[in-house]
């Protein structure tokens, strides 16, 4: 995940979803195809299957927290950009009006006029920095509530399923370069995490 804010299209990139291991034992399977491949059937899983893995694009493009959360983020970016827009807007105005009225002031009052206006500029660039600062920090917040909301849901998955590990695979991050597409339990795990996130909703 980017860490600026304003860039809200890195957002889904990275949240990294987790690697979640319950007990990594002797017993991991050996079995490996593509990991591009369409999502397997959960239900034909043999028991035996110690490590699974979930496409993180697939996930967080359709977990409806995560929809929420962008939403939310972006509308906030939104907001602050149109704040500042229009701080901008009225400081220029005051600018433009100085620069208009000062052949007919004193020295005295340009002097006192250009003190105002560079400390309302200096005022403007605080405030923005304190915006972008406060944006970045409550995304960084959001991504590892998200980070730890998927994990925490990842580690009772793979104990209810006898799964050992629970790995992760991204087009912009392919780590994991070849499994078989039975392993692939993107789809299980999606609905899972959408059915606990419509419960808290209510």
């Amino acid at each position: 995940m980017k860490k600026t804010f304003i860039k809200l299209t890195g957002l889904g990139a990275a949240c990294l979803i987790a690697v979640a291991a319950v007990s990594c034992n002797n017993n991991s399977s050996k079995t490996t195809t593509s990991a591009s491949a369409p999502a397997g059937n959960v239900s034909e899983k043999k028991p035996a299957e110690a490590i699974v893995f979930v496409n993180s694009d697939s996930l967080l493009e359709n977990y409806e927290y995560f929809k929420d959360l962008k939403d939310k983020l972006e509308g906030k970016s939104k907001k602050a950009q149109a704040d500042l827009q229009s701080k901008g807007t009225a400081f220029q105005k005051e600018v433009a009006e100085y620069q208009k009225n000062a052949q007919t002031m004193s020295a005295d009052e340009r002097a006192a006029t250009e003190q105002r206006l560079a400390r309302k500029q200096q005022e403007l660039q605080t405030y923005n920095q304190n915006a972008s600062s406060a944006l970045a920090n409550e995304q960084a917040a959001e991504n590892e509530k998200l980070y730890d909301k998927v994990a925490d849901y990842l580690k009772g998955y793979a104990k209810e399923k006898g799964y050992k590990m629970v790995l992760t695979y991204s087009k912009g991050n392919p780590n994991l370069l070849y499994a078989d597409e039975s392993l692939d339990v993107t789809q299980d795990v999606l609905k899972g995490l959408n059915e606990a996130y419509q419960k808290t909703k209510k």
